[in-house]
């Protein structure tokens, strides 16, 4: 999907208040993360690239899991059907 943000998915289905958005720039596959009840998200937090996500998933000690929620898979989909 687009809009005037750029090409995002949603990471929970059942909540479209939270949206990936996925660009490619000099770093590679970067994502940003925005969220309707957090509006202040947007403007605190740039893109960020997947290899720095990653790299941040391999020392953090909680239940969140990376990979669920930046899919580098449908990210590449997303870039190449615009």
């Amino acid at each position: 999907m687009k809009d005037n943000l750029g090409h995002y998915y949603y990471p929970y289905p059942g909540n479209p208040k939270v949206r990936v958005y996925v660009q490619k720039n000099e770093a590679g596959i970067c994502f940003r993360l925005w969220n309707r009840d957090q509006p202040d998200l947007w403007a605190e937090h740039g893109w960020v690239p997947y290899d720095a996500i990653i790299a941040a998933q391999k020392i953090y000690q909680g239940p969140f899991d990376a990979h669920a929620v930046y899919d580098l898979n449908l990210a590449k989909v997303l870039l190449t059907d615009h």
